[in-house]
């Protein structure tokens, strides 16, 4: 009798040791980190706690040498060690994600509608015929306004020392067709909306973030830097810690800690792809692939959602799965970083398949 029981008590402790066998994550980061600036961290929430969190590979001396520059030119101290789930960095358009959750929470208490015009908060773009374009365009890239290339457009929106100035530069900028019909990806719409956000709160926008967003969902080391203008759409710095608590709410429906930071509707309406069959594609960046896009994030197959960075940073929550997870890297070549992305979101799922199979 002893030896009947004995046997299935055996099997279960195989298999629930078998289950949490990410073996195959840890490989995976040990290859790809030289191939990413050196160095990366993986972290995985999933059933209410982080299940995975680990970091692989280290800086050579070139790369040493340009974090030593990089950190000078940003009056930072350069940060050359491991990483760790408190290390801060940029994270360039992850931060895209994180500005259109605090616009939708302005659309949650009913101070602004989607189909409000942005004429309508910041006349200066009516004379130039921009006043027509949505909250919704500008969240989702369809303001149809010609955004320049990507360091021109930094160089040009780096003028601005108020929201207001860059409002006026925007109103400049030529038109590329009509709103709503054609996808730029670039920093516009968002600084657009954040215009609005303060215009209508009374707020500037790092108050509002922090207030809103980063305080409720206990991101202390989150911010969106010291310049005199913020850049909702790329200007932030977080850790892996911070940005997981932010996937964890997307992933719970909203909810964080029992409250509620954005409605169900909301989060339905970020994560609804908005580059249908009528709109053309004036830029999207190669690492992007054919993912649509949403409100602030792409929008890829299986309910998954993503706002990869610049830096390389990819943070992405997986409905159908049921897990979030976020990749902090630093690294400008873009080459094979698409593949890469999908890969590792590929290899995430197996695991987790892996696991509710041996679990049921």
């Amino acid at each position: 009798m002893k030896r009947f029981f004995l046997l299935p008590l055996l099997l279960l402790c195989f298999y629930a040791g078998f289950a949490q066998d990410f073996t195959p994550l840890d490989n995976w980061l040990a290859q790809a980190a030289p191939l990413m600036g050196g160095r990366a961290l993986l972290v995985l929430y999933k059933d209410g706690k982080v299940v995975y969190s680990h970091s692989a590979g280290r800086l050579n001396a070139t790369q040493q040498a340009m974090g030593r520059m990089i950190a000078r030119r940003q009056g930072m101290e350069p940060n050359l060690g491991e990483l760790t789930m408190n290390t801060q960095m940029a994270i360039a358009s992850c931060s895209k994600w994180l500005s259109a959750a605090l616009v939708m929470t302005f659309v949650d208490e009913g101070r602004l509608k989607l189909t409000d015009t942005i004429g309508k908060y910041l006349p200066v773009l009516s004379p130039a015929g921009k006043g027509n374009i949505t909250i919704s365009d500008c969240l989702s890239h369809l303001t149809g306004i010609k955004a320049p290339p990507l360091r021109q457009e930094q160089q040009t929106m780096g003028k601005a020392t108020t929201m207001e100035e860059s409002v006026q530069i925007i109103s400049e900028l030529p038109m590329e067709g009509q709103p709503g019909k054609v996808f730029h990806y670039s920093s516009i719409g968002l600084q657009l909306a954040a215009a609005v956000l303060e215009k209508i709160s009374g707020k500037d926008f790092r108050t509002l973030f922090r207030e809103r967003i980063a305080n409720p969902l206990h991101m202390n080391s989150t911010n969106f830097g010291d310049q005199p203008v913020p850049q909702p759409a790329g200007s932030a710095r977080s850790t892996p810690a911070d940005y997981i608590q932010f996937l964890s709410m997307i992933l719970n429906k909203g909810q964080f800690e029992g409250k509620q930071i954005l409605s169900k509707e909301a989060l339905a309406a970020m994560q609804a792809n908005r580059i249908s069959q009528e709109v053309t594609i004036a830029y999207s960046p190669a690492e992007a692939g054919q993912f649509g896009y949403g409100y602030g994030e792409w929008v890829m197959k299986d309910h998954t959602v993503t706002s990869p960075g610049l830096f390389g940073s990819f943070p992405w929550v997986n409905n159908d799965a049921q897990y979030a997870g976020f990749l902090m890297t630093f690294y400008l070549d873009s080459d094979g970083r698409h593949a890469r992305m999908v890969e590792l979101k590929h290899l995430c799922d197996q695991v987790f398949q892996g696991q509710s199979a041996l679990t049921k």
